[in-house]
């Protein structure tokens, strides 16, 4: 259903709000440069420091931004599956054409919790859900047989899949069937989650260098091997910078902000850059032209 480079949006904030001047701004820039689809309101876009109404207001903005002219999937994950499925209403009744569920965080939920949960989100709603499974957040795995049971659920039509394990991945896909979307939720794996037969990426590197995520996405999605290792290398020095540096998305909120597209502003826990890792994304930046 979705299918492509699709980047997991930060969340700009000023003066300690929403700032959704700078939103809409980066919605154009992404739609501008060709990409599939927007993801707003994951854990790129700060979703866990959000309120419920902010959260509501940044899909809608998102969406409004948007026009139609991209699907808009939205982060409408929760602990608490009655949390989620607020969020999820919330972002239907705000014109988003799908939602990303980060798995249940904190709670441990077994297999079958897991199941019920997701079960009870897509029985409350007719948008298509998209399961994301992120141990190193939630500090639990979907495994392969859990995915395969989802996916035969009505309308969850795929999985971001950031366990970073390709074995994972393509047990996944063999689990689920090839109507059910595996997304690379890890940038660095989108060459071999699409090529063992992955639909796309969910990208955080998108956010400041979308038209490579989008060359990268359509030659490995037209089979085109070769031309997608070449993307893929060329990018992955900034792949690893933004990925690498602190935890995300204090990289890559930093580089936008030194490109001069929002401002460099987080909610705490999250805190700015240290020097050291200011100074070694902007020498990155400044090595791809993006400053």
């Amino acid at each position: 259903m979705f299918t492509g480079a699709m980047t997991a949006l930060v969340t700009p904030f000023r003066a300690g709000e929403v700032d959704t001047r700078a939103l809409a701004a980066l919605v154009e820039a992404q739609i501008a440069a060709g990409i599939h689809g927007l993801v707003p309101c994951g854990s790129t876009g700060e979703a866990a420091t959000l309120t419920h109404e902010e959260h509501v207001a940044v899909v809608r903005e998102v969406v409004r931004a948007a026009r139609g002219r991209v699907p808009v999937i939205a982060g409408a994950g929760s602990n608490s599956t009655a949390e989620a499925i607020r969020l999820t209403r919330g972002a239907e009744e705000a014109g988003a054409n799908g939602a990303l569920l980060i798995s249940p965080y904190y709670n441990k939920p077994t297999q079958e919790g897991i199941y019920r949960h997701y079960a009870a989100v897509a029985e409350a709603t007719r948008l298509p859900l998209i399961v994301y499974n992120i141990p190193g957040r939630t500090a639990s795995n979907i495994t392969p047989e859990t995915m395969g049971r989802l996916s035969r659920v009505r309308n969850i039509v795929g999985v971001k899949e950031a366990s970073g394990s390709l074995a994972q991945a393509i047990d996944t896909i063999a689990a689920a069937g090839p109507d059910f979307a595996v997304y690379a939720g890890d940038d660095i794996l989108t060459l071999p989650m699409m090529a063992v037969g992955g639909k796309g990426v969910i990208s955080v590197t998108a956010n400041v260098a979308p038209r490579e995520f989008i060359e990268l996405a359509d030659a490995l999605l037209a089979g085109d091997l070769e031309r997608g290792r070449g993307v893929m290398h060329r990018v992955l020095p900034l792949v690893n910078t933004l990925m690498g540096l602190e935890v995300n998305p204090i990289p890559v909120k930093t580089a936008l902000a030194l490109m001069g597209k929002c401002a460099e502003e987080f909610r705490l826990p999250l805190t700015c850059m240290s020097a050291p890792s200011r100074a070694a994304l902007e020498k990155v930046l400044r090595e791809y032209d993006l400053v």
